[in-house]
């Protein structure tokens, strides 16, 4: 799985900076950049595919475990007991393989995860940040959340109270919509750092940067493991 923190180098990382502070220079809201590296725990690929190797080491195991009688004063072979044992240690084996290559394989994980789910958990986790980043606590309520979670391929923007009645909630659709396009294409940086300009512009207009107005937040990218 493609963890958030080795994602951007140290230049990029700069290079999304510069682009919130070039923005903020010319409008009073706050813009804070998010990337995670997941926003939900999804085991449902861990259960399944054990259950499905634990099966499938059973039906072996019972199919090739000799199950003749065997002839009189001959000792040689497996006992029962001993059977019963190698088919319980197989389907235990079995189901801790298939778990751990289930949280392993991020396309296993995202084929037995439900789009809703991952929708869900990265509305949630996206709204959390919102807030742990104190994106909520600017003076003026001017703060803009921008929020990329890697494994679900997936992303937010959320934007505090006068943002989103300055800016309107289709406007900042809109803006999701160019983000999750430019991420499609394969070029995060360019495409935070894209959606960043556009939305300063914007921004600019309903919302100019009032003289002496203070940085409240860190301009930095935010990184989530």
């Amino acid at each position: 799985m493609q963890r958030a923190s080795n994602l951007f180098s140290a230049d990029q990382r700069q290079q999304i900076e510069q682009a919130v502070a070039q923005a903020e220079a010319t409008t009073s809201c706050e813009i804070v950049p998010v990337v995670a590296t997941a926003s939900g725990r999804y085991d449902r690929a861990e259960d399944i595919l054990g259950l499905w190797l634990a099966t499938i080491s059973a039906i072996v195991v019972w199919t090739l475990y000799p199950r003749t009688a065997p002839e009189h004063g001959d000792w040689s072979g497996m006992t029962l007991e001993s059977g019963l044992l190698v088919l319980v240690a197989s389907i235990v084996v079995a189901f801790l393989a298939g778990g751990i290559l289930g949280g392993q394989i991020s396309w296993l994980r995202r084929l037995f995860t439900p789009s809703d789910q991952m929708k869900d958990e990265v509305a949630t986790r996206s709204r959390q940040a919102f807030f742990d980043r104190r994106v909520h606590h600017t003076s003026g309520a001017t703060g803009l959340l921008i929020y990329v979670s890697l494994f679900e391929h997936r992303a937010a923007i959320l934007a505090d109270q006068v943002v989103l009645e300055k800016l309107g909630q289709a406007k900042l659709d809109e803006l999701c919509q160019q983000l999750t396009d430019g991420l499609h294409q394969g070029h995060p940086t360019q495409a935070i750092c894209t959606v960043i300009q556009a939305a300063g512009q914007q921004l600019a207009q309903v919302l100019p940067r009032t003289e002496g107005a203070a940085n409240q937040l860190p301009d930095a990218l935010v990184l989530i493991d």
